[in-house]
């Protein structure tokens, strides 16, 4: 249990919603910024306004997935008023606190070095990216049913990366019967690709292997499918592209030739947004747990 922890969550989307209500559960204390106009309310909690105070107080701080931006501006979706992590407002987290977010882009990672909270990105850990591909592979089915016009099964589909996403999403579209190849930016993936029945190549050579492709799936945040690939796809093909953004297709050329180029990120939120809180929030308890029992232990 978390009896007499009082964890403080700033902003965020469905997802903070099933965090907050796990942590609720385990008898937390709990403290929001930012869900004021949530129907129906939440129940069980302590509505606040961002105050110094309310970060002295926190034994823990959970941000949304997106964390902030580089100005520390926090997406709220159920407030109306915005949050703003502004350094000075920062400096008042007690040294060694938690503070929970998925991903930084780097302001919170030089605010935690300044001033010793401990930052803590979620899908750094393997096993919440894992459990995350699985929602992200279904929305980007549903996303290709959605915006073609024939079957995945029989399809000619390429996913670009094998990391913890396109291994989940290739294992499900060659279970739906797609005809799967992936390109590797690392030769030693090639056996695994083999193992599972998928036509592997090098991305360095994707013009080769695009003909004939109906879908592309992009997982890799880097510019790769650009404009010499798109002028040599058929006009039906779709681009699916589940890199963070800007992602890594040239949708301008795109657009320009009539392509259908969809940048998806954060899926996992937008097609299963309480199985993505769930994750997010066992992840939060077992690390709170585990801290717990080393401070039991001293």
């Amino acid at each position: 249990m978390l009896t007499g922890l009082t964890i403080v969550f700033l902003g965020g989307d469905a997802r903070q919603v099933e965090v907050i209500h796990k942590c609720i559960e385990m008898d937390a204390t709990v403290r929001v910024v930012g869900f004021e106009n949530l129907a129906p309310p939440l129940t069980g909690i302590s509505n606040e306004s961002l105050t110094p105070e309310l970060l002295r107080a926190a034994d823990c701080i959970v941000l949304p997935v997106v964390g902030c931006n580089e100005q520390g501006e926090v997406p709220a979706p159920f407030s109306s008023a915005s949050i703003q992590l502004k350094k000075e407002t920062l400096a008042e987290i007690r040294e060694g606190t938690p503070v929970f977010t998925g991903m930084d882009k780097g302001y919170l990672k030089r605010m935690a070095s300044e001033y010793s909270f401990r930052l803590i990105e979620l899908l750094e850990r393997d096993e919440v990216a894992i459990y995350n591909s699985i929602p992200t592979a279904e929305g980007a089915v549903m996303m290709a049913i959605q915006n073609t016009k024939i079957t995945l099964h029989g399809s000619n589909c390429i996913v670009l990366g094998i990391g913890r996403t396109g291994f989940t999403l290739a294992k499900t579209l060659q279970g739906l019967g797609a005809n799967v190849q992936v390109g590797l930016r690392r030769e030693a993936d090639r056996a695994r690709a083999v193992q599972m029945g998928w036509k592997p190549f090098v991305t360095t050579d994707l013009s080769v292997y695009h003909s004939g492709i109906d879908l592309i799936f992009n997982t890799i945040p880097t510019m790769i499918i650009t404009a010499q690939i798109i002028s040599r796809l058929s006009r039906e093909a779709v681009i699916i592209d589940l890199a963070s953004a800007p992602g890594g297709t040239d949708f301008r050329f795109a657009e320009k030739r009539g392509i259908k180029a969809i940048l998806a990120p954060g899926l996992p939120g937008i097609v299963a947004p309480k199985t993505a809180g769930i994750i997010m929030a066992n992840t939060i308890i077992q690390s709170l747990l585990e801290e717990c029992q080393l401070r039991g232990d001293e």
